[in-house]
């Protein structure tokens, strides 16, 4: 008995994937795809509880423009003729710290304070920063300049004093407030998500201290994801680059 010849089968034709999709379709790749993912997610969590400090930073004036000084203000004694600026803002480290908004201009600042003999001028910028900066309830007064005439021996936190008290100063005693400005609080830590602020420790006036550091509370705590997190992005490639080597293998 003879059979009937079947017609053959039109091909169903597979749906229709993106290039992005059909990639993802090999295993390998799936893989190396997630990896990258996962690494993505810690590393822009590291760097979202990245923290800034709340602090008054110190600067030194070249002439024409401010540089961030590398001693404390009670621990360098400016020359005459000098410009010495603070600035108070939150800043992770002095990478990124914010200068005085006024000019480093000793002629203008101290034009109408006549030189001394036996003495020194130094003019100062004190720039309380912005309403973004300051301590939740408080208001930042208004940038203002001061000439500080000193004796020729005088650290650059005596010709501050001079012009600008009442100071504060920390237990370790870094520069916490200048003109009372603010009210509280001394180089606390802020956090990158929220705003908010770790309490600080208690502080003490210039007068109790006599003397302060008033550089970066954050200089040695530079923002960024921490060495653990990065060990781990390391650890969770070097296993997928281990799983892709073992993949080839049983090919």
């Amino acid at each position: 008995m003879s059979r009937t010849p079947r017609t053959p089968r039109t091909p169903v034709p597979a749906p229709l994937l993106s290039p992005a999709v059909a990639r993802l379709r090999n295993p390998l790749v799936a893989l190396l795809a997630a990896l990258v993912a996962a690494s993505a997610v810690l590393l822009g969590a590291g760097t979202a509880e990245a923290a800034g400090y709340r602090y008054w930073s110190f600067w030194q004036g070249n002439g024409k423009n401010w540089e961030y000084a590398t001693q404390g203000p009670s621990v360098l004694r400016p020359d005459d003729g000098t410009v010495q600026g603070f600035r108070f803002a939150v800043s992770e480290d002095s990478g990124d710290a914010d200068q005085p908004r006024r000019a480093p201009d000793f002629g203008a600042i101290c034009a109408d304070t006549p030189a001394e003999d036996g003495k020194k001028r130094v003019a100062l910028v004190i720039d309380p920063g912005t309403a973004a900066d300051a301590p939740d309830g408080e208001k930042p007064p208004a940038p203002r300049t001061a000439c500080a005439q000193v004796a020729t021996d005088a650290s650059s936190a005596e010709a501050l004093a001079a012009v600008a008290k009442p100071l504060r100063y920390d237990s370790s005693a870094m520069l916490c407030a200048i003109s009372g400005y603010p009210a509280s609080g001394c180089g606390e830590q802020v956090s990158g998500d929220t705003g908010s602020a770790k309490p600080s420790e208690p502080t003490k006036t210039a007068e109790e201290t006599g003397e302060d550091t008033g550089q970066d509370a954050g200089e040695d705590s530079g923002g960024g994801p921490s060495v653990g997190l990065l060990v781990g992005i390391g650890a969770v490639l070097l296993l997928g680059i281990a799983a892709v080597v073992q993949a080839r293998r049983r090919r």
